[in-house]
């Protein structure tokens, strides 16, 4: 009973505020405690008894008083965190306030003439932001800074949030949370903290509260159109993750130490997730958004900023503490910030990002602290491959697009870390789950994102040689796909995926297949030995790609064709010993290498090939489509009524690379763009059946376009221009050699296993006999505008989907992605 009178107390509230045609005094304290004074609402509670239309209502009909619950909330919040919630009710009136301005906020965002409302001034209220301060400024704190500050300093609440160093017993004075050294309250033992505290799932509860609550204040983004010209940062992370904030360092730790130590299974107990709830996962889902969020950086690559922080901070002068904006940094602080890197973080002297965020994640460079970071990363990441003999026994986290974000930005912020991640196999354990999420979600258009965050990490890593190298690793993890089974490496995988993705995945994905094909091409003078089964797919991507059909259908297509014959002539060149399987596919295949080089360029022979329909009733027998595990788990598509955020447009590969050329001594210099018919775009197409290219409904509308319009139509000189620049030698050198000597060993030999060609192949040599070879050129991932858009659009949308317990976004006015129904 007692439960439900505090709900219709705090509805009788909401419909006074929401009845109320003349404003309410701010000092009506017996009116506005109402909302959070002896009231034990939970968050569920608030979302349903304040309703959307009555925010909105108040918001038009009554706006000084929503403001002034506003100012009110948190200046209960400010005084909370000034006394340090000695108290068990002053601890629930911080929750009630949170949970009200996590409630209200999206409906001030919403609004373009109240956005900036809690930068506003408010009068009286001083520049009591941070509480530690003496009070000798006269200038008014914004409610944001306020509201901010406040959450930091709750976060490291002793008997709150954070486990209380003070000794004596209950009746001992509560500790000053306005001097406390919070790097002494960090909530996880792992970079530059070796304690793990108590656990203590109150306290994880209260994080959580809080957590949402500034997710919340960080999401004004998503009420703002998208758009790659706007270089401007969120207000609210610029000030949160500024040296304002005196906690940004320790509550950095705190939150990627709690997301890396992180165990779902924990001691392995079947169904230990049923029979228990798990407050700290809910704590890691907060914790992991927020820090992709908050890791927000313009102006140029993140990585070469945080690079250029590193070469520009100096050595400290001395061991003495020194004063930065009204905060002490204290031989513990000073001790916990060596940990990232050897010289003072730009806390003490300014360099590199202003984000501190950004800044700690970049100047993390201890072996210890990359392999914490590195292995709880893996660990949650291959969680979804868990294997048990008991179904559904062991728990699976929901959040892993979060964290391919937040890998992203550790490889992209700190170099260290990628160098890191590729010095040993460790890779591996992080490109197999991004590959089984990659095929499990190929034909799931709710989960393109994930496709396209995924293809874009291998991009990023394949930029590197250590890539390719660690790929030739012997794949024995048996993870259900549906894939042949097969013998092979990593990179066999590899390319086993990536041909389901191309043919098998919906239209949504065309954008990436010369995302997809570029990755091969970096890896591939690199990979020691393919399978017979790889080497096929490879040369039935060619033998779709180069049919004159879908050549002549759209001035792109050619440059599909060009990457697969830049992956067959870089392992030619330099990988030919062990790579008998792909020769002998490449001499079976060996007439789709002279069809391309006959393609007929007369303008009555592309008028024919433009003219040739699809059959109908084609099997995909041949394209060993059909192949699969008798474990395996076919892609589905998305059920109905899935919900998905929209994107923005994939930017063109060579808006999103640049090209480098490998030296004699490994390393790696950057080449001007040559003026050559190298691939700059994706084909519009999927491959269906026995190597022909069907156009989806999109690449109809395109090519319709196209056709259409006067600006372009297959010529003989535009056939002709391309034509002339496929890199043919060396595949024709090797044919014209090889052809004989097989026919006549098979001849002589009455051969008709093809064991005992391969094994000819495999002690053959073409030393002398080739071109010579031509520089290994590397396409390297280019951060730019276009792609900072997309991330941040995929971020949020992702967020947006994941918080729906309470929905804190739902059916307000979103402006950065558009919410669709499948």
């Amino acid at each position: 009973m007692g439960n439900a009178d505090t709900k219709l107390h705090f509805r009788k509230a909401v419909i006074q505020l929401t009845t109320k045609t003349q404003p309410v005094e701010p000092s009506d304290d017996a009116f506005w405690d109402q909302f959070w004074a002896d009231t034990c609402t939970t968050v569920q509670d608030v979302f349903a008894l304040v309703p959307a239309a009555e925010i909105r209502a108040v918001r038009e009909e009554s706006p000084s008083n929503l403001a002034t619950l506003c100012y009110k909330a948190v200046e209960r919040l400010v005084q909370a965190a000034g006394c340090g919630c000695p108290s068990d009710s002053e601890r629930q009136v911080v929750l009630n306030c949170s949970r009200l301005l996590t409630r209200v906020l999206p409906y001030i965002f919403e609004d373009a003439d109240w956005r900036g409302f809690f930068w506003s001034t408010v009068p009286g209220a001083g520049a009591s932001g941070r509480l530690d301060e003496d009070g000798d400024e006269d200038e008014a704190r914004p409610l944001a800074e306020s509201l901010l500050l406040a959450i930091a300093d709750l976060l490291f609440c002793p008997d709150f949030t954070a486990q209380s160093h003070k000794k004596g017993g209950p009746d001992s004075a509560a500790e000053d949370i306005g001097s406390i050294d919070s790097c002494e309250y960090i909530w996880e033992a792992g970079v530059g903290f070796a304690q793990s505290p108590p656990l203590n799932y109150v306290h994880d509860l209260n994080r959580t509260e809080l957590l949402k609550l500034l997710l919340t204040c960080l999401s004004e983004a998503m009420y703002l159109p998208p758009s790659s010209e706007r270089r401007s940062l969120n207000p609210w992370v610029s000030f949160f993750c500024s040296s304002e904030n005196r906690h940004a360092l320790p509550l950095f730790t705190s939150l990627l130490n709690v997301v890396c130590a992180y165990d779902p299974v924990g001691y392995g107990i079947p169904y230990n997730h049923l029979l228990f709830s798990d407050q700290r996962e809910q704590l890691v889902e907060q914790a992991v958004q927020i820090l992709i969020v908050s890791l927000e950086h313009e102006g140029g690559s993140a990585a070469s900023a945080a690079l250029r922080a590193l070469d520009s901070c100096g050595s400290p002068s001395g061991g003495e503490e020194q004063e930065v904006r009204g905060s002490v940094v204290t031989r513990k602080a000073l001790a916990l910030s060596r940990r990232f890197s050897n010289p003072l973080l730009s806390v003490l002297q300014p360099a590199g990002p202003d984000n501190l965020f950004v800044n700690y994640l970049s100047r993390i460079h201890r072996e210890e602290d990359l392999s914490f970071i590195l292995k709880g990363l893996a660990r949650l990441m291959n969680n979804p491959l868990v294997q048990t003999y008991l179904p559904h026994s062991a728990k699976k986290i929901q959040f892993h697009q979060e964290l391919l974000i937040l890998f992203w930005k550790f490889c992209d912020y700190n170099k260290k870390f990628l160098f890191f991640v590729l010095k040993s196999s460790d890779v591996l354990d992080v490109l197999v789950p991004i590959l089984f999420s990659l095929n499990d979600a190929r034909a799931d258009q709710s989960r393109v994102g994930l496709m396209h965050i995924g293809v874009f990490i291998l991009l990023l890593l394949s930029g590197e040689r250590n890539f390719g190298v660690r790929l030739n690793k012997p794949y024995a993890l048996r993870v259900p796909m549906d894939i042949a089974v097969f013998t092979g490496t990593h990179a066999d995988l590899l390319v086993l995926i990536f041909h389901k993705i191309i043919t098998g995945g919906h239209q949504r994905l065309q954008p990436l297949f010369d995302c997809l094909l570029t990755i091969i091409v970096n890896i591939s003078p690199y990979l020691k030995s393919l399978s017979m089964l790889a080497a096929n797919k490879l040369l039935h991507l060619l033998e779709a790609f180069s049919t004159p059909w879908f050549l002549f259908s759209s001035p792109q297509n050619h440059h599909l064709v060009f990457f697969l014959l830049e992956v067959f002539n870089n392992i030619i060149q330099y990988q030919f010993d062990g790579n008998c399987n792909l020769v002998y596919a490449i001499i079976r295949k060996r007439n789709v290498f002279h069809q391309l080089a006959n393609l007929p360029s007369d303008g009555a022979s592309i008028q024919r090939a433009l003219q040739r329909k699809k059959k109908p009733g084609v099997s995909r027998s041949n394209s060993a489509e059909a192949e699969s595990t008798d474990e395996s788990t076919p892609a589905v598509p998305a059920g109905p009524g899935s919900l998905k955020a929209s994107l923005e447009a994939t930017p063109e590969i060579d808006k999103i690379t640049e090209k480098s050329q490998v030296s004699l001594d490994g390393t790696m210099i950057t080449v001007a763009e040559p003026d050559s018919a190298q691939p700059p775009a994706a084909g519009e197409s999927i491959l269906e059946g026995d190597g022909e290219v069907c156009p989806t409904q999109s690449a109809r509308s395109r090519l319709s376009s196209v056709s259409s319009s006067a600006t372009w139509s297959a010529s003989t000189d535009w056939v002709s221009s391309w034509k002339s620049k496929l890199p043919l030698q060396t595949i024709m050198r090797l044919l014209q050699v090889l052809v004989p000597q097989v026919e006549k060993i098979c001849i002589d030999k009455g051969l008709t296993d093809e064991s005992e060609i391969l094994k000819f192949l495999q002690h053959g040599t073409l030393v002398g006999l080739l071109p010579v070879p031509h520089p290994i050129l590397i396409r390297k991932y280019q951060a730019n505008a276009g792609t900072a858009m997309w991330f941040r659009t995929y971020m949020w949308g992702v967020i947006y989907l994941r918080n729906v317990d309470p929905p804190i976004w739902y059916d307000t006015d979103i402006r950065l992605f558009e919410i669709q129904r499948i």
